[in-house]
């Protein structure tokens, strides 16, 4: 058993890594289009053991989610899984919906998505991708028909400031349309930078490259909660069917599994007419 004193020198250790964080976070591009595409461009490898930080490889985290998604989802629409990176919920997703639409601000990131789509017979004709910034204006039209589109939106909220999350919800809810609904999950860790980086593996010693190359390429992410949902979906504009917490998976970096999850929260929403 650690003793009090080695305890608050560890807690108090963490402390010194704030000027190589500080060093590292500078050089991440204003831009936020630019920064993901450079991002993406830059990528080799995906998966476990590869560069990707919010990539755990594995479909655990989706299946946690897919009864929630075939209780409100209607079948019958379109899904847009906006912010898709490489694909790999959007493939998932059409392994459950017949037509599946992954949209990122990152045309490298589409590039990669439909490379690693290529050869797999049971997704032919049931998924594309398109790049568009969906915080731009007008930025859902022609993803969806008079209908509507059921979307799914994991990890993107907690990454932008509060006038891109409002731009890209009002896309959203037009998207939508009367019968669409919307799926979250987010990152909503409660702790300042520094524990959210130490959580994840970073000490003294090193950071773990996936998560390093975030902190230097990426805009800060923030956390995204019940407050944050309610301000930006607020409940006279949309109906919440169902929220929750849930565990984030990320690409494992130590040999410690509770590292390599995010406590983070998700929700399901329907415009209001």
């Amino acid at each position: 058993m650690s003793s009090p004193a080695k305890s608050v020198r560890s807690s108090w250790q963490k402390y010194l890594m704030i000027p190589k964080l500080a060093r590292l976070s500078r050089s991440a591009p204003k831009d936020r289009p630019l920064a993901w595409d450079k991002y993406w461009a830059g990528i080799k490898a995906t998966g476990p053991g590869g560069e990707v930080l919010w990539d755990s490889g594995r479909d655990h985290e989706f299946l946690g989610y897919r009864d929630v998604l075939l209780r409100h989802l209607d079948p019958e629409l379109p899904l847009v899984d906006v912010g898709c990176g490489h694909g790999s919920f959007t493939r998932a997703l059409a392994r459950t919906f017949r037509e599946v639409i992954g949209v990122d601000v990152s045309a490298h990131a589409v590039a990669r998505a439909g490379a690693e789509s290529e050869g797999q017979e049971d997704l032919a004709g049931r998924v594309r991708y398109e790049a568009r910034d969906m915080t731009a204006p007008g930025a859902g039209r022609g993803l969806a028909d008079e209908r509507g589109a059921n979307i799914f939106i994991r990890g993107v909220l907690h990454v932008l400031s509060p006038g891109d999350q409002e731009a890209l919800v009002e896309n959203l809810r037009v998207l939508a349309g009367s019968r669409g609904t919307v799926f979250l999950a987010e990152t909503n860790f409660q702790g300042n930078p520094l524990d959210y980086v130490s959580h994840l593996g970073a000490t003294t010693r090193g950071i773990p490259a996936p998560l390093e190359r975030a902190i230097r390429e990426l805009p800060m992410p923030g956390h995204f909660g019940p407050a944050e949902r309610a301000r930006v979906l607020p409940a006279e504009s949309w109906e919440l069917l169902e929220d929750g917490a849930v565990a984030i998976e990320t690409n494992p970096m130590t040999d410690v599994a509770a590292q390599s999850l995010i406590p983070g929260y998700y929700a399901v929403l329907r415009p209001r007419p």
